[in-house]
């Protein structure tokens, strides 16, 4: 019997995959910042800013943040085709469709079950990355492609069509069980409405007394008269929206329209004023009236550092579409791609908590740091900021990914990473343990927990009978205790409520350690830089 066959996209090396190490953050005090005056209503500080790699620093959040965030927004690189010299495109592509997959995988899992992601693309691979996001996240909880217009402009020496739009692929996490936030109503939709006979009800618009009839309902005669001696049916091929007795009352509210001479064919008047409780579904085409276009974004990052603007920001529009569809105030909202930090700026000016991951540290101090400090300052005048009513408060902290735990002597033997303290060192080997970091300031060998009863000790020390001994003795039989230690001299029979493991063995072949750029799945590829106005296929935005 065959095995049962699927749809799939295959690629050059789509089944390898990086043993990643988790690895732990660590804070820089001197790069976070908080408010100069406290704001009671907005003073969030557990905001996040982190430099490193950002495969790496997804897995490093993963252990704390499974199934929390409610948004994940990301703007890839879009694979241009000048990352690479000389590799022919099938290389170049599987290299793209890998370093996408890895990271989307471990996005998946982050992602809470009534939360949502949403990728910026172009058509470049577009198409590709859908097929891809089907496999990971189950074609089921495919939502919509929207289309952005990035340019209101076309360029007259384009050799095919001139580029104006970019999509954005939108899945949910469990599409059964999300639902978009409704878009409120727009003064162009309000301007629609009119009260040509001064009704008591307000503005109102016509609207047709019949509908398209569906294939399985049977015609069927009806006929009305009104008050004024109109005789009405539907038209062929439609129904009626309401029954004789509906129709009556709202002939008898004047709420049936016969046109300016009384003669027209009747329509029942739609009151904006009812519409109000109603709001509309998003279109699934964003115009740039609505959320903004590359020249846009480019004079806010402007604002930030004139001499030196991205050459692809987001508008601050844009975001706050997707975050008004997507999230509420207090939802956590993650992106791993920050760029020039637009995500970040236009999450806390909306009453959203933030994490972002950055890969180039200089971007982090020209960009992203700057633009935060006049938002939490109430000092950034551009993008949604009136429109938000944002008037600055909160806060961030800055991280960088910790170094890899393991690294080889000069021997070539793999040992404990010298830059690890006690406390980095017990951090990190309950996150491969899998063990809540915790430590006790009254129990010394408590530094985390994986229940009530189960815990976990780390010491670089070289343990004896009589310590192992002791230690049994204070955990009792009614816990358990995982003992990493760089040596031990017992009979590890001797202590039932212990498990004694040595370090750095233990993990060993857990992960790729010294591993600390995921930016390239194929060894000795050159890097090109991207030509100006490009995305690089590498890590962040050019």
């Amino acid at each position: 019997m065959s095995k049962k066959q699927k749809l799939e996209l295959t690629w050059i090396d789509k089944h390898v995959r990086p043993k990643l190490e988790p690895r732990i953050l660590l804070e820089e005090p001197v790069k976070s910042y908080h408010a100069k005056h406290r704001v009671a209503s907005t003073d969030v500080f557990d905001n996040r800013l982190i430099f490193g790699d950002n495969l790496l620093a997804l897995k490093a959040l993963e252990a704390e943040f499974s199934g929390k965030f409610k948004c994940v927004f990301i703007d890839p690189p879009y694979n241009t085709g000048s990352a690479f010299k000389n590799y022919d495109d099938g290389v170049e592509h599987s290299i793209w469709l890998s370093l996408m997959r890895d990271r989307l995988e471990i996005i998946r899992r982050l992602i809470s079950d009534d939360g949502s992601l949403w990728i910026t693309i172009d058509d470049n691979e577009a198409h590709y990355l859908k097929v891809l996001c089907d496999e990971v996240f189950g074609r089921a909880n495919f939502v919509s492609n929207a289309i952005w217009q990035k340019k209101y402009t076309v360029s007259n020496d384009s050799k095919w069509l001139a580029e104006t739009h970019d999509h954005v692929l939108i899945y949910a996490r469990n599409k059964e069980g999300w639902r978009p936030n409704r878009l409120g109503r727009t003064a162009e939709m309000d301007s629609r409405y009119r009260n040509p006979d001064g009704h008591p009800k307000g503005p109102w618009k016509a609207t047709p007394l019949y509908a398209k009839r569906t294939g399985s309902e049977k015609e069927q005669a009806f006929e009305f008269v009104f008050k004024n001696g109109v005789s009405w049916s539907p038209p062929k091929g439609a129904s009626p929206r309401f029954p004789a007795d509906a129709l009556r009352r709202m002939d008898d509210n004047d709420e049936i329209w016969f046109g300016s001479d009384g003669k027209a064919n009747p329509s029942r008047k739609t009151f904006l004023s009812e519409l109000k409780l109603a709001e509309p579904p998003a279109p699934t085409i964003w115009l740039h009236t609505d959320v903004g276009q590359n020249h846009e974004a480019r004079e806010e990052v402007k604002a930030i550092n004139p001499d030196d603007a991205f050459a692809t920001p987001k508008p601050e529009r844009l975001l706050q579409r997707v975050l008004e569809l997507a999230t509420n105030p207090g939802d956590l909202v993650l992106d791993s791609f920050a760029g020039s930090g637009t995500t970040g700026a236009v999450a806390h000016k909306m009453g959203r908590r933030w994490i972002m991951v950055e890969v180039i540290e200089d971007t982090c101090q020209t960009h992203i740091i700057p633009r935060l400090k006049k938002v939490i300052d109430g000092e950034d005048p551009g993008g949604i900021t009136e429109a938000a009513g944002w008037k600055g408060g909160g806060g961030f902290r800055y991280y960088r990914l910790a170094p890899s735990l393991l690294e080889k002597d000069k021997w070539g033997n793999w040992v404990i990473n010298h830059d690890y303290n006690a406390a980095m060192l017990a951090e990190a080997l309950c996150k491969l343990e899998g063990f809540t970091y915790a430590p006790s300031d009254a129990v010394y060998w408590q530094h985390g927990h994986s229940t009530e009863r189960d815990f976990v000790y780390v010491t670089t020390a070289s343990l004896t009978h009589e310590q192992l001994q002791q230690l049994a003795d204070e955990v009792g039989p009614e816990r358990s205790l995982l003992v990493l230690c760089t040596a031990f001299r017992a009979k590890l029979d001797a202590y039932p409520n212990l498990t004694v493991k040595k370090i750095p063995r233990q993990v060993l072949s857990r992960c790729e350690w010294g591993h600390d750029d995921y930016s390239l799945q194929v060894e000795n590829l050159p890097k090109e830089p991207a030509k100006p106005g490009q995305q690089s296929l590498f890590d962040g935005e050019v």
